[in-house]
């Protein structure tokens, strides 16, 4: 009997474990429908498809024909394109994939400085990757109308500098910042006019027990006059288990909303 129990067990804890890996290893695609007020009616609509927290995973194929479909204007990486051990093979093979939908825009993360991030930066200038590195690009639309993207370098190493993104912003149009870690809203102001921020980093706490993790699963939060998207991130770190913050990417369609 006793024998009996320890096999039922085992056999629950194996396929817990085998449920932990297939939620650490979804293609999924979240679609996630923004308007704003004051976003250009003359733009129509922006679609972003929005890749974060990559680590160690090859992006699938899947992925990319998923998202084909729904033709996104822009790619962005969120950071933590890779990390530790990845072979730099593997970076490239994931950019290639990702640049058949669209031009990509990259933000640093925290892992991103564990590998030669000078060999990295020469990688994204061989693919044509636009680096935002407290920087910003600008849009335009027929009518003259703006659409700004903004990004700043990584905060866990103190390297990022909102204050350069919005000079580099100008003084109109409508604005999304990128940055890796969600913190960054705490030097947004208001007069700064950001809309919305894409973020990654916290993997949406990747493991919760009994609902308890160190992060809150990611979502869409209405911050004063800024929404927040953070994405539980494509990959993992640690263990490529998740729980209760299924892995994710996102295509974010920004419209007018009056």
């Amino acid at each position: 009997m006793i024998f009996t129990i320890v096999i039922i067990l085992l056999l629950i804890g194996v396929g817990f474990i085998v449920f932990m890996y297939k939620e650490a290893n979804a293609d999924r695609v979240s679609l996630n429908h923004l308007s704003f007020e004051n976003f250009p009616a003359s733009f129509g609509e922006v679609k972003i498809f929005f890749i974060s927290d990559i680590h160690k995973r090859v992006v699938s194929d899947k992925i990319i024909e998923d998202v084909r479909l729904l033709k996104p204007n822009i790619v962005i990486i969120g950071g933590d394109l890779v990390e530790k051990g990845v072979p730099l093979q593997r970076v490239k093979e994931n950019l290639a994939k990702l640049k058949t939908l669209g031009p990509v825009y990259f933000v640093w993360g925290n892992n991103d400085y564990e590998v030669n991030f000078r060999e990295l930066d020469t990688i994204f200038l061989d693919f044509g990757v636009k680096v935002l590195d407290n920087t910003a690009v600008s849009f335009e639309s027929e009518t003259g109308d703006q659409f700004i993207l903004l990004g700043v370098d990584d905060m866990s190493k103190k390297r990022d500098r909102l204050d350069l993104a919005l000079l580099d912003a100008g003084q109109t149009g409508f604005r999304v910042l990128v940055s890796h870690s969600p913190q960054i809203m705490s030097k947004i102001k208001k007069e700064h006019q950001i809309s919305l921020v894409l973020s990654g980093h916290t993997h949406g706490g990747q493991i919760h027990i009994l609902g308890y993790s160190p992060y809150e699963k990611g979502g869409i939060k209405k911050r004063k006059e800024t929404t927040l998207l953070i994405s539980n991130g494509y990959g993992t770190t640690a263990l490529p288990l998740r729980l209760g913050a299924k892995a994710e990417t996102h295509l974010i369609t920004i419209k007018n909303g009056k």
